[in-house]
C-alpha cells in the first residue's frame, strides 16, 4: 500500500474512532510529550450557489454544487525542557467528495470546494499534509515550515473544506503585558481546495500573482477591559505594501447591557515591479452596537476612497471590514456601503447551543472610471463602469451540542442572498456545515 493511500485509511479509522475518547480539562503541561494535543476535526459540507441568470458559471448549468467531508488532524508538541525549547506542530488532512460532478461543479473560482482536474471534473478525494519546526526562547515563538497566520494583513482562511496554509517563518512575542506581536515572512501558499503546500500566490480580485514572497509585522495591545488597539503592516513583494489600523471598543452599562464598536482602516499602495498595476487605496470601515440580553444590535458603515478594488490574499480571511460579509466585501472602488446586523442567542429562552443571525448590508456608487488595466471593469460598449449598486442578505442558524458524547458538534445552515448591478452576479447560496471537534490528547 503506497503512502498516500495508507495516509487516506488512517485518518478515515481516526477520525471515527476518536470520537470515543474523552479528556478532562486539566491546566496546560509543560514539556515536549507533556505540552502536547492531537485533535481532529470532522467537517461536512454542502455548498450551493445559484447564478440566477447564469452569470460566471463555467458549468453550464447556472448553478453550482458540491457535497464533500473533511477530516483535520492536527499535532502539536509542547516545548523541550531548557533556555531554548523546540517543538514541532504537524498536519494531515483528507477531503473526500461526496456528491458533485455532472455539469454542478468546475466553475474554477472561489464557488469550488474540491481541486477539478482538466476535464473540469471534481477530484474524488484530496490530501494535504504538511508541518513546521518550532522553538521558544522566553516569550518569543519562531515557527519555520507550514504555517497559519492570524493578522489582519495575512490571515489563513478556513471557510472551505480544508483551511489554507502558509509556508515560511513565523514569530510571536508576548513579552508585555497586554501586548501580542507577530510577523513574518512567507514564500507560498495552499489554496483550500489544493494538495499541493507551495502554491503561488493569488489575490482575490486580480488572480495569480507571481510575487516571490509576502512579509508582515504588528500588534495587538489591550489598553483596558474596554478598548483594544491592532496596528499591522504587510508587503506582498513587487505588488503592495498594505497598512491596517483598528480598534475594538466594549463599554458596560449594566449587567445586561453593553456598548460595542470598532473601527478598521487599510491603505494599499503599489510596490516593486507594481506587477498588479498602479495603485493608492485607503478603505475604512466602522461599527456601533449594543447587546442586551441575548440579543445583540450593530449597524456599520464603510468607505473606499481608492480607484482600483481593495484587493486581499485569495480565500484568505484577511480583511477585517465589517461590510465583507459571507459573499460581497463592498469594496469596489468608491464604493460607499452600511449594514444592519441582529444576533439572538437562545441561551436565556432555555435552548443553550442554538443561535440565530441575520444582517442586510448594501453598496452604492461603486465608479471604476479611474481603475487600472487590471481591476477595471467595463460594460457592453467598452465603457468604465459607473454607479454600480448592489445588495446582500445573510440568514445563519447554529446550534452547539452541549453534552453527551457528541459534545461541541455543531450544525450550521448559511444562506445568502444578493443582488447587482452589471459589475457583480446575482446569486441564492446556502451553505450547510456539520463540525465534530475531538480532542484525542
Amino acid at each position: 500500500m503506497n503512502n498516500n493511500k495508507w495516509l487516506k485509511l488512517s485518518l478515515v479509522a481516526l477520525g471515527v474512532s476518536a470520537g470515543q475518547a474523552a479528556i478532562a480539562d486539566e491546566p496546560e503541561p509543560e514539556g515536549f510529550i507533556e505540552g502536547s494535543s492531537l485533535t481532529i476535526l470532522n467537517r461536512n459540507l454542502y455548498f450551493n450557489r445559484d447564478f440566477r441568470h447564469g452569470q460566471s458559471s463555467a458549468t453550464g448549468n447556472g448553478y453550482a454544487e458540491e457535497w464533500a467531508h473533511g477530516i483535520i488532524g492536527r499535532f502539536e508538541s509542547g516545548f523541550t525542557q531548557g533556555t531554548v525549547g523546540v517543538g514541532v506542530d504537524a498536519f494531515a488532512m483528507l477531503g473526500l467528495k461526496l456528491d458533485s460532478g455532472g455539469g454542478r461543479s468546475g466553475a474554477r473560482s472561489s464557488v469550488d470546494v474540491l481541486p477539478h482536474n482538466s476535464a473540469g471534473q471534481p477530484e474524488d478525494d484530496y490530501s494535504k499534509v504538511g508541518g513546521a519546526v518550532k522553538a521558544r526562547f522566553m516569550d518569543t515563538v519562531v515557527k519555520v515550515g507550514d504555517v497559519f497566520p492570524t493578522t489582519p494583513v495575512v490571515y489563513y482562511g478556513d471557510n472551505r473544506l480544508l483551511p489554507e496554509s502558509f509556508r515560511g517563518v513565523t514569530l510571536a512575542n508576548t513579552s508585555i503585558e497586554g501586548l501580542s506581536l507577530q510577523g513574518g515572512r512567507l514564500h507560498a501558499m495552499s489554496q483550500p481546495n489544493s494538495s499541493s503546500m507551495r502554491d503561488g500566490f493569488a489575490t482575490f480580485y486580480a488572480g495569480a500573482v507571481d510575487a516571490p514572497w509576502v512579509a508582515y509585522f504588528g500588534g495587538d495591545y489591550t489598553l483596558n477591559d474596554h478598548v483594544g488597539i491592532s496596528l499591522y503592516t504587510s508587503r506582498l513583494k513587487d505588488t503592495w505594501n498594505q497598512h491596517y489600523a483598528g480598534t475594538t471598543l466594549s463599554y458596560p452599562l449594566s449587567d445586561g447591557v453593553t456598548l460595542i464598536g470598532g473601527l478598521n482602516y487599510y491603505n494599499a499602495v503599489d510596490e516593486g515591479k507594481k506587477l498588479l498595476g498602479s495603485f493608492d487605496n485607503n478603505i475604512w470601515s466602522g461599527k456601533a452596537g449594543v447587546q442586551f440580553g441575548a440579543h445583540a444590535v450593530t449597524v456599520s458603515y464603510q468607505r473606499s476612497n481608492g480607484d482600483d478594488d481593495f484587493d486581499y490574499l485569495r480565500q484568505s480571511d484577511s480583511i477585517f471590514l465589517d461590510n465583507s460579509i459571507q459573499y460581497s466585501d463592498f469594496n469596489s472602488p468608491q464604493e460607499k456601503s452600511w449594514q444592519a446586523r441582529y444576533d439572538l442567542s437562545m441561551e436565556s429562552f432555555g435552548i443553550p447551543g442554538l443561535s440565530f443571525m441575520t444582517r442586510y448590508a448594501r453598496g452604492w456608487d461603486a465608479d471604476y472610471s479611474n481603475a487600472n488595466a487590471v481591476y477595471m471593469r467595463r460594460d457592453g460598449n467598452g465603457n468604465p463602469l459607473t454607479n454600480q449598486k448592489r445588495w446582500e442578505r445573510d440568514i445563519e442558524a447554529k446550534y452547539v451540542v452541549q453534552s453527551g458524547s457528541f459534545k461541541d458538534m455543531s450544525f450550521r445552515v448559511r444562506q445568502a442572498t444578493t443582488r447587482a448591478t452589471d459589475f457583480e452576479s446575482d446569486l441564492d447560496e446556502y451553505r450547510l456545515i456539520v463540525e465534530y471537534p475531538l480532542e484525542v490528547l
